[in-house]
């Protein structure tokens, strides 16, 4: 999921190229209550690209409370797939849905091309209240809307109580400096890594970053860009974990594969730094350590702090040629906003909620579980969301931000290199493509 298209991308953003289609709303001012219920009781055939599991029980409940509106649910991919897919359709002027998911680090790489429709005129700001800040501003940046949260991923620390305790460690570490501390203690106790930095995984370095408050990129919206990769900010997370890799301290394995896998469930790593869609992931991938985790915040960078990053998620927006707007705004609205199904997504989806009704819910955060130790995950992961920095920005082309990466930094993670000098590398990478594409780099 960390690779884009790059190269469809930066054919989008040079061409300029603008979708025509249906009522985009703004022209006509806000639409009534007379067209929105005009719109939902006329028959009507919406299409939803998504890759979420079983949305069809969702889908179906707003089918059910609007009987003339019938919704073809696509999964035409995940990631790289996914959005090729979606851009090239776009591009074609025919084929696109009304309705897409999108991870938020790209929704910027389709407001340029004017691919989305600003779900202001439809009553979206209305809404704004109902999630926790940093996921809204993750869809409205500025004075528009483009899209409903649906999923989020505040970072936290799961780790093996057993084999931290076996290394005289009776508290998840409270500050990296601690957490460096603890992992030489496990290593040389148990032979365990305390965890491992994907070599390519730019989402979970992004995701330090973002707790550390560094503010790699931003975008205008229009032609103006900044980026920043290499401040002395994110420098200090890279010397951190370039120290522990050098130390044999941190693994580098790349992640996500059978490899990996089985270093969680043999002992390997005793601990993963993960975000919220994280413990549901491992319960399924370790299955033969059920009771042995335990899940705590993020190690903070000065003790007492309590500030997480985040690390995934995504939002359902609207295309700009739906040619059904107005029913298209009500789908994404009632899937993510309606109670019933934003808590059938966190608890039968298991996507983690930005939604403040969920997050408070008994019925979601008093949740015990059994793998890790009868511990309330949710409640612990509902807490550390409310800590997210608010101002976090991505730039319209973050397909070239991740596959130059892969290829920059991964190549040094993996190596066991010097990552704050590979940070020098990838800050040039990103401002001679920005300018290359026009934009202006501030």
């Amino acid at each position: 999921m960390a690779l884009g298209s790059g190269a469809v991308a930066a054919a989008l953003i040079l061409s300029g190229c603008t979708p025509g289609g249906g009522d985009a709303g703004e022209d006509a001012g806000p639409i009534t209550e007379e067209q929105r219920e005009e719109a939902l009781n006329t028959e009507t055939e919406l299409t939803f690209w998504t890759w979420v599991p079983d949305i069809e029980n969702e889908v179906a409940l707003f089918e059910e409370k609007y009987p003339a509106i019938d919704v073809k649910v696509e999964n035409v991919g995940q990631g790289l797939p996914h959005y090729q897919k979606l851009r090239s359709a776009i591009e074609a002027g025919e084929g696109a849905p009304d309705v897409a998911q999108v991870e938020y680090q790209y929704i910027p790489s389709f407001v340029l091309p004017e691919s989305l429709l600003d779900l202001t005129p439809y009553g979206a700001e209305d809404i704004a209240g109902d999630y926790v800040d940093w996921a809204w501003d993750q869809v409205s940046p500025a004075d528009e809307v483009w899209a409903v949260p649906q999923d989020v991923g505040p970072m936290g620390n799961l780790y093996r109580e057993d084999l931290l305790t076996q290394a005289g460690i009776t508290e998840p570490p409270a500050t990296w400096e601690e957490y460096a501390t603890a992992a030489k203690a496990v290593k040389d106790s148990t032979g365990s890594y305390i965890s491992n930095l994907g070599a390519t995984q730019a989402g979970q370095m992004i995701g330090f970053m973002w707790q550390r408050g560094v503010k790699p990129f931003s975008y205008d919206g229009q032609d103006t860009v900044s980026i920043n990769v290499n401040s002395d900010e994110a420098k200090e997370v890279a010397d951190y974990w370039t120290g522990l890799i050098q130390q044999d301290l941190v693994s580098t394995d790349v992640d996500f594969n059978d490899q990996w896998y089985q270093g969680l469930a043999t002992g390997k790593y005793a601990g993963w730094l993960t975000a919220a869609w994280g413990p549901i992931f491992l319960q399924g991938t370790a299955e033969g350590t059920s009771g042995l985790w335990r899940a705590a915040p993020l190690p903070q960078w000065e003790e007492g702090e309590q500030v997480a990053g985040n690390w995934g998620g995504s939002a359902d927006a609207v295309l700009a040629s739906s040619e059904n707007p107005i029913a298209a705004y009500e789908l994404a609205k009632f899937i993510n906003n309606d109670e019933e199904s934003a808590m059938m997504l966190a608890t039968e989806q298991f996507l983690f909620p930005p939604q403040l009704s969920v997050l408070e819910d008994p019925a979601f955060v008093d949740q015990a579980s059994e793998f890790y130790g009868g511990q309330e995950v949710n409640k612990l992961f509902s807490v550390i969301s409310e800590t997210v920095d608010t101002d976090f920005q991505w730039l319209p082309f973050m397909d070239y931000v991740y596959s130059t990466y892969e290829e920059t930094m991964g190549t040094v993670i993996a190596d066991k290199g010097d990552i704050s000098a590979a940070l020098d590398t990838w800050q040039d990478q990103l401002v001679s493509y920005a300018e290359d594409q026009g934009f202006t780099v501030e």
